[in-house]
């Protein structure tokens, strides 16, 4: 990747949040909300781009940060009558947690043995999920009422039901999270994972730690993940054991493949794609997820790296 100015770098995606905070304004309504969940999910993949991207740790088990996002902030909620505010931190604690010890124990492995590890720690929170089902709501799930899904500001309060303060909150945890994987990528220690990724044991020559800087990278990509689950639950109203998975853990994977791993915009790219792919061959067909993989093998023919990684290895070589 050559080398790019932090200006024009920082100018390319703040003007991709200026493009979805004008889309606000002119997007029709199903749209609008469509493209508030994209963004939450997008936040989703970052996260997973992170650690699978920038590192080189193919993981199945990042359904179970999100999840514990989703049911810390939930539950948090639900059970504890908690704020919203508190609820979010308190989804992102247990991903950050989660993510700290799942790390320790599975980054004792590497290659196939890691992803076969977190699919299997991620296997045992999703069983876990169902058998407190008093408390999880198990296979049904659990409504969070709107009349607690309210974020109140000093004298002002915003309800999370309304389209534009959840559209808005959508895009305020986006761009946050864009312009952090950014500086994180950019900064001596994006470099570091990098380095990891390419040449392990070179990088152990030059006198890092790369078991401290992988585990560093497993906390940051589980805690962006749980931000991520903790907004669904608090946007959207629902906590449920689907969102813990294998699936879960598959379709980040193949969003970040879809718009180009080691990216920094590749994640919304392709999560945007393959939502509307999905929504708009589902209304012509049901058949639609045959016209979804001839899509897809189309696209890996002709953009190998992703959308973004593609353009990036032939016509834009400076794209972060």
């Amino acid at each position: 990747m050559k080398e790019v100015s932090p200006a024009k770098a920082y100018a390319l995606h703040l003007g991709v949040i200026a493009l979805l905070f004008a889309l606000s304004f002119v997007l029709p309504e199903y749209h609008h909300g469509l493209l508030a969940r994209i963004m939450v999910l997008a936040v989703f993949a970052m996260g997973y781009n992170m650690l699978f991207g920038y590192v080189g740790l193919l993981s199945l088990g990042h359904a179970m940060f999100f999840s514990a996002g989703l049911y810390g902030a939930g539950l948090a909620v639900i059970h504890l009558g908690w704020s919203v505010p508190a609820a979010f931190a308190a989804g992102l604690a247990c991903g950050a947690l989660l993510a700290l010890i799942i790390g320790v124990l599975a980054l004792r492995t590497s290659g196939v043995a890691f992803m076969i590890v977190t699919m299997m720690f991620a296997q045992v929170f999703y069983l876990i999920i169902l058998y407190f089902a008093s408390w999880t709501g198990g296979d049904q799930g659990l409504v969070v009422p709107q009349s607690a899904r309210v974020l109140v500001l000093g004298s002002t309060s915003l309800g999370l039901t309304n389209p534009t303060v959840r559209y808005m909150s959508a895009l305020a945890l986006f761009s946050i999270v864009l312009l952090v994987t950014l500086a994180v990528v950019r900064s001596r220690y994006g470099r570091v994972l990098v380095a990891i990724r390419e040449n392990e044991e070179r990088t152990k020559m030059l006198g890092y730690d790369t078991f401290s800087n992988k585990l560093a990278a497993v906390v940051v990509s589980g805690t962006i993940c749980a931000a991520s689950g903790a907004a669904y639950a608090l946007l959207f109203g629902y906590v449920g054991s689907t969102f813990a998975s294998v699936q879960y853990s598959i379709l980040p994977l193949l969003w970040v493949l879809l718009g180009g791993a080691a990216t920094t915009l590749g994640p919304l790219i392709g999560t945007l794609f393959m939502y509307y792919v999905v929504d708009i061959t589902s209304g012509y067909t049901s058949a639609y997820l045959l016209i979804v993989g001839i899509a897809l093998i189309l696209l890996v023919l002709f953009f190998p790296k992703g959308i973004l990684g593609t353009i990036r290895q032939r016509w834009l070589g400076w794209l972060p």
